[in-house]
């Protein structure tokens, strides 16, 4: 598919499985969404997060998950053909094993984190995180790199997200859903 294409049309996996590699392409809702290259900071944030995360999930049944990586999200019990929303968050962390195949992640991860792009942050910030509460993402980060903050959103009893916290990068953050877990930010003073 390529950016010059009609976006008004309504997608499925069966489609985006089909475009070429050159461009990356998310699905919500059926809707394409394309994504563009990331900042150098974004991706220092990222692959620190996903080595401290790693390294902590050695021995322990969750992975993470380093974009590019398919998160397919199905409504019910739809065959992936029909499946309208595919998203590759910067990480996912994902615990329940059944839910991994060949082609990435089927269902929801229990942790995703988002480094926010000016291209794609109020999509991040409103439609992914709405997508995310609605299939049961047990705990997302928003995180702003160049203004060193962080929003964490977990679900509460009713399967909701309330209100965000929201960290300074000046001290390690805890991560709810994996309690021994905290990331240091100290690699930021570098970047």
């Amino acid at each position: 598919m390529s950016t010059a294409e009609n976006l008004q049309h309504k997608y499925t996996y069966a489609d985006y499985a089909q475009w070429s590699g050159d461009e990356r392409w998310e699905l919500i809702d059926g809707a394409a969404y394309a994504m563009t290259g990331p900042l150098r900071i974004h991706q220092e944030v990222v692959s620190e997060l996903g080595r401290q995360i790693g390294n902590f999930l050695q021995g322990k049944p969750c992975r993470v998950y380093v974009a590019p990586f398919d998160v397919r999200m199905p409504r019910e019990d739809e065959d992936d053909s029909k499946v309208e929303t595919v998203v590759q968050p910067d990480l996912s962390i994902i615990c329940d094993k059944s839910k991994l195949d060949k082609l990435g992640c089927r269902g929801a991860p229990d942790w995703i984190v988002e480094v926010l792009s000016p291209s794609t942050a109020l999509k991040d910030m409103n439609t992914k995180r709405s997508l995310y509460e609605q299939h049961g993402v047990q705990e997302y980060w928003i995180i702003h790199a160049e203004d060193r903050w962080l929003m964490v959103y977990t679900l509460d009893a009713q399967r909701k997200y309330g209100q965000p916290g929201v960290f300074g990068m000046d001290e390690p953050t805890a991560v709810q859903r994996l309690p021994d877990l905290s990331i240091d930010w100290s690699f930021m003073i570098e970047i």
